[in-house]
């Protein structure tokens, strides 16, 4: 396993994974590439953006596209898209990255990793048994248009 960081140079790689985890089971998404390419750009052109694909054997399995975020105690990391290609899960890649991901944040010098993810899906069970705390004074809220 090989964690690099993410970059336009390499963004083709995550595109194909991201479409691999999202377009099967269990989410079932149904991302173009051309959205996938529209929705990553948004990420990694953005200020304070931190992101890192894994490579197994030199093919991309998994990437985590995040910003740092100032806060008044110190910096938090907000993980904005966390994914291993489905064939890859359950096998310590997420672990893996996930930690890698922590290492740098704490390099950095933040306090604290934010993410968001669906209660009913695996990945939720996932971040719980790596630690992570489902908070009860937070809710996620939209309005559809």
């Amino acid at each position: 396993m090989t964690i690099v960081s993410l970059t336009k140079e390499n963004l083709a790689d995550c595109i194909k994974v991201f479409l691999k985890a999202y377009n099967g089971a269990p989410w079932n998404y149904l991302w173009t590439a051309e959205k996938a390419s529209l929705y990553l750009t948004e990420y990694i052109t953005s200020s304070n953006f931190i992101g890192f694909i894994l490579y197994d054997d030199n093919v991309a399995v998994g990437a985590m596209l995040g910003h740092f975020k100032t806060w008044w105690t110190n910096d938090q990391l907000m993980i904005d898209e966390f994914f291993i290609a489905s064939e890859k899960q359950r096998k310590g890649y997420g672990k893996r990255l996930m930690q890698f991901c922590s290492d740098k944040a704490k390099e950095r010098g933040a306090e604290l990793i934010v993410l968001m993810t669906n209660k009913y899906m695996p990945a939720y069970q996932f971040y719980n048994k790596i630690n992570y705390t489902t908070t009860e004074q937070y809710v996620f809220m939209f309005k559809q248009l």
